[in-house]
């Protein structure tokens, strides 16, 4: 009686199965293929591949961007120092005491204007001795030629003089050079800074006294990501605000590292300035915005953009078919990214359900979006 009971359940298990199967969720095509055998014959025949058809079921709908070409701006924003248009640290040339010392903190001074003098008195002794020894190594220079004319001396004796005179003229120029080391000029106009020494001090090659600063314009130096240097060229213009200044201020770069830093990968830059109200200082921070512009640039939706491992795909709605296409992508924006290579002007990629499509699978549009300026609309198609 149980053997009985279990072939009865499994034959009732067995049953639904098949009634679920055949009747409630028949296969694509089979009711069709029904129709079109049972019903008008050949004439519904085609049912076997309509609705359901060869693709397995209907297209999917996604929403579509059409590619345009626009002009792209996206503004970089970097930190940078402001850097003196020259500057130098003054330090004496040897050890030896400051006699005068001209330097008024704070102040301007011109190009070669003396700053400090050294004591010389024992160099200009020694150059009066070297003079008097060469005025005598001249007329003895003099005298031995007219005597080597007439055969008085031999031309060694007469080269042993004319070498002493060459030596003592050396000698000369040599005190001269020592001289001019006690003295210390400004190489530039600009600024003297605060004074470390005062007169009458003994200073030596390692004492700074000073330091010299040409403000009237400045340099600023930040870096940006290499990946925005072919958009940045001698010429180009930049914004930046200082603490403390309340608008923004304007720059031209004037010179760019021809290397990329390795450990940052950055690209270091360098504008100038315009000071001459003297209106910032050397060494202050500033918040550098670089304006990148491309003109005629075609642009999609990031959305639409597929990361991959080495490049970048999207996908494109053709004749009712899902393509995907690999793409190159250059400047991002908020709502948009450039496209490099890859797209044409009125190709549509889809932006919506892109985890779902496949290569050739039916798709049609549902959406159309659109842009204006670096934003988005969503119209209906």
């Amino acid at each position: 009686m149980k053997r009985w009971i279990a072939l009865i359940l499994v034959a009732a298990v067995l049953g639904g199965i098949i009634y679920y199967n055949k009747v409630l969720h028949p296969a694509p095509g089979a009711t069709g293929g029904a129709q079109g055998g049972g019903g008008k014959g050949g004439g519904e025949g085609k049912g076997g591949g309509g609705k359901g058809g060869p693709g397995g079921g209907a297209p999917a709908s996604v929403n579509g961007f059409v590619v345009i070409s626009q002009q792209l701006r996206e503004d970089i924003v970097s930190g940078g120092s402001l850097l003196a248009a020259e500057q130098v640290d003054i330090y004496p040339e040897i050890s030896a005491r400051i006699t005068q010392l001209n330097i008024q903190e704070g102040h301007s001074v011109a190009k070669g204007a003396l700053l400090v003098k050294l004591f010389d008195a024992d160099l200009k002794a020694q150059l009066l001795k070297l003079q008097a020894q060469a005025d005598n190594a001249l007329r003895t220079e003099e005298r031995n030629k007219q005597l080597l004319s007439r055969g008085g001396i031999s031309q060694q004796e007469y080269d042993i003089v004319t070498t002493n005179l060459r030596s003592s003229l050396a000698d000369i120029e040599l005190v001269k050079a020592n001289l001019q080391r006690t003295e210390i000029r400004a190489p530039f106009s600009g600024v003297i800074g605060l004074r470390n020494v005062s007169n009458g001090a003994v200073v030596s090659p390692s004492t700074l006294i000073a330091r010299l600063q040409q403000i009237s314009s400045l340099k600023l130096d930040f870096s940006i990501p290499e990946k925005y240097g072919q958009a940045v060229h001698n010429g180009s213009q930049i914004s930046f605000v200082v603490d403390g200044v309340s608008t923004p201020s304007q720059g031209v770069v004037y010179a760019i590292e021809p290397g990329v830093e390795e450990q940052t990968r950055n690209l270091k830059i360098r504008a100038r300035v315009n000071n001459a109200n003297a209106q910032f200082r050397p060494g202050a921070f500033a918040r550098v915005t670089l304006t990148v512009q491309n003109n005629n640039s075609l642009v999609v939706p990031t959305q639409a953009v597929i990361p991959q491992t080495r490049t970048n795909q999207v996908i494109v709605v053709k004749n009712g078919k899902a393509v995907f296409k690999d793409v190159k992508t250059g400047l991002r924006t908020e709502g948009v990214i450039q496209i490099l290579s890859g797209l044409s002007v009125g190709d549509t990629v889809a932006t919506t359900g892109l985890l779902f499509l496949k290569p050739d699978a039916p798709v049609k549009i549902g959406k159309v979006i659109t842009v204006s300026g670096n934003s988005l609309k969503i119209a209906s198609k």
